[in-house]
């Protein structure tokens, strides 16, 4: 079944003056984590921002994800905020609140996380007389799609259409204007010069970030080297491999001095700029269902995803990404989680590990 587009969940919107009939100036934009779901929101913020040039928007974030918004439009502010040592509690959020407000001025608020601590600060807005709107994250819908029994194997619309129409129900619906963070084309070679120099004519460049937060979204790491080792001996082939932590940074070391042509960024701390501006010149990345799909979704690059216990049904598909390019396997317990942080009540995660290297190979060949 071919999955709904972004704009299934939305009226066609006509932005020809008649919107934005609250006449709003500055609107507060709250997306905490995680870096997914942070990513997911750059087409839409970006989106919004070209469709109502005359609005502020401040977007409030983690510190650790602000350097994802690169080329950001004029009347765009990202904020980054250390929630658990400078605004953790009710105080905290409300300290939070004032210094927005007195800063900034904001006549509106949306909330694209609907977690405790944004209900508080909406509960804020509120007692101010300031315009809130927030997200349906579609709890219901998600929990019927997952469950192990009675599941409902329909498709939801995406995490972007959600935030789209939390936009369209404060009276500023959006169209997508949103081409990529390098716009149409690739970023200035100059910008991972501290990675490496300029991709040679004729070279081709893959990108594996085989990791993820829950083991229901990891490919087995021993079946994925098979991955790397039988596209390194390609001609012409070089790969990069992302990740981080510390047990990552050791594993992707290892496989970069095992097999030619393999270069591990784990652990070099490149910063999201640089990285991003690398993964735009890649021919193809491939990811687990995480921020690596969405980051390399940003940027254009086209993206081969794998999907163990969760499942592009519930809304997290990568932006622009082709059908085609999600490897999964039809199993009746397929998806088990929204996150993929349940333990697989079959013990085997066959759902990943009944996905053959070759079929990964076989899709990324089709790009090199």
């Amino acid at each position: 079944m071919t999955l709904p587009s972004e704009d299934t969940a939305l009226p066609a919107a006509k932005l020809d003056g008649d919107n934005n009939p609250r006449n709003l100036t500055t609107v507060l934009v709250a997306r905490l984590s995680a870096l997914g779901d942070v990513a997911m929101t750059v087409p839409v913020i970006y989106s919004a921002c070209l469709c109502y040039p005359a609005v502020r928007f401040i977007f409030i974030t983690r510190r650790s994800m602000t350097s994802i918004f690169i080329n950001a439009p004029a009347n765009l502010t990202v904020i980054g905020l250390d929630l658990t040592d400078d605004y953790n509690g009710v105080q905290g959020i409300w300290r939070l609140y004032r210094e927005l407000k007195l800063k900034y001025a904001f006549d509106g608020f949306i909330d694209l996380h609907d977690v405790l601590r944004t209900k508080i600060f909406a509960a804020f807005c509120r007692l101010g007389h300031i315009p809130v709107s927030v997200i349906n994250k579609g709890r219901k819908g998600k929990r019927a799609l997952t469950r192990r029994r009675g599941k409902v194997l329909l498709p939801l619309i995406s995490s972007r259409a959600r935030y789209r129409q939390a936009f369209h129900h404060i009276g500023l619906p959006v169209v997508n204007r949103f081409e990529g963070l390098f716009g149409e084309g690739k970023s200035v070679p100059t910008m991972f010069a501290p990675i490496c120099p300029p991709r040679p004519e004729g070279e081709k460049w893959v990108g594996i970030a085989p990791f993820a937060k829950h083991a229901g979204k990891i490919y087995p790491p021993a079946m994925m080297e098979q991955v790397v080792s039988a596209i390194s001996e390609t001609p012409g082939i070089r790969i990069f491999l992302f990740g981080g932590g510390k047990e990552e940074e050791s594993v992707l070391q290892t496989w970069a001095e095992r097999y030619p042509a393999t270069v591990s960024l784990a652990g070099k701390r490149y910063g999201f700029p640089a990285e991003l501006a690398l993964v735009s010149w890649l021919n193809v990345m491939v990811s687990m269902d995480s921020a690596n799909m969405h980051l390399a979704a940003l940027v254009r690059t086209p993206v081969i995803s794998i999907w163990g216990a969760t499942h592009p049904y519930c809304g997290f598909k990568g932006w622009r990404q082709r059908d085609d390019d999600m490897v999964q396997l039809p199993m009746t317990c397929r998806p088990c989680s929204v996150f993929g942080n349940k333990p697989c009540f079959r013990g085997d995660y066959h759902c990943l590990r009944g996905i053959t290297p070759q079929m990964i190979i076989d899709r990324i060949i089709h790009y090199i």
